[in-house]
């Protein structure tokens, strides 16, 4: 008997979906830093074992009030999220409110599958803390699991794996047993440059750009790779390249160094900044970036 699945891992911005995705499948796959939103696609990870295969996917955090088309979009693949699984996890933690979280709960209160309540941070929790916030989700998702965890330091995350194996159905795998994704190299290239740029500037400068990976050229001792990175006004690109190209030049050597544990070589990488304005409100240009068209 094989049993194969899917569990899509969904919550608020900022609360540890993407470093709970990469403590679940064992690999960095998803980018993380400080800042909310910093996931933009939905993102799948594999972990396969003789007797199953779970397809795990981490989806961008719910905006309540989407300000950009590029906000709609991130929410369409949460919503795409509550169709296609088979286990979802609902990641949430102390510092999120119930109520900004009242469209999620209203969508796992009427799924038919096995629904999680991942309350992560729980290293952060007063005496007495975690289970008052366990009564209070039992009010609110009463057929939901209670599994506290932290994402950071893999705390219980084998009780995560332990229940969804018991709750996948008997299936052959979905994809092969060797995979451990669906992206092309190319995807974790310029996600690894954005989650530099995430890191290295304030503000609003992050949010405003895109990083698309336009050539990868493998080779035996050095991979050739040139990204650009998309900004939507002149004086963001200046701010971005930095003086005398000081900015970009630090960007650059972190997300070398990044891609090179990641693909395990060393690479040459060019990175090439150019204006696209009002890109987050575009429709054809959000497609040429990847993401899908939403509906209004």
């Amino acid at each position: 008997m094989h049993k194969a699945g899917f569990v899509n891992i969904v919550g608020l911005p900022n609360v540890g979906k993407s470093t709970l995705m990469n403590a679940l499948v064992g690999e960095r796959l998803s980018i993380i830093s400080p800042k909310a939103q910093t996931t933009r696609h939905r993102i799948i990870g594999i972990v396969n074992e003789p007797g199953y295969q779970i397809v795990f996917s981490d989806t961008p955090g719910y905006v309540n009030q989407p300000g950009y088309a590029l906000h709609r979009t991130m929410n369409t693949y949460v919503h795409q999220s509550f169709e296609d699984a088979d286990v979802l996890f609902l990641i949430t933690d102390k510092y999120q409110k119930i109520d900004e979280q009242a469209f999620l709960i209203s969508q796992l209160v009427q799924t038919k599958v096995a629904v999680v309540v991942v309350f992560n941070k729980l290293d952060l929790c007063r005496e007495g803390e975690l289970e008052e916030w366990q009564v209070r989700w039992k009010q609110e998702l009463p057929m939901a699991n209670f599994v506290p965890i932290s994402a950071k330091d893999g705390t219980n995350i084998d009780k995560l794996i332990e229940f969804v194996v018991k709750n996948l159905p008997e299936s052959e795998a979905y994809y092969d047993k060797d995979s451990l994704t669906d992206r092309h190299i190319r995807y974790f290239v310029s996600e690894i440059v954005r989650e530099k740029i995430f890191l290295n500037y304030q503000k609003e400068i992050p949010y405003s750009c895109q990083v698309v990976c336009e050539e990868y050229r493998e080779a035996d001792d050095m991979d050739r790779i040139r990204c650009t990175i998309f900004v939507e006004r002149e004086s963001q690109k200046n701010i971005v390249i930095g003086k005398g190209g000081s900015s970009l030049n630090k960007v650059g050597t972190e997300a070398r160094l990044a891609i090179e544990e990641f693909v395990g070589k060393k690479v040459f990488l060019g990175l090439f900044v150019k204006v696209k304005p009002n890109w987050r409100n575009n429709d054809q240009t959000l497609r040429s970036f990847g993401f899908e068209k939403t509906n209004d």
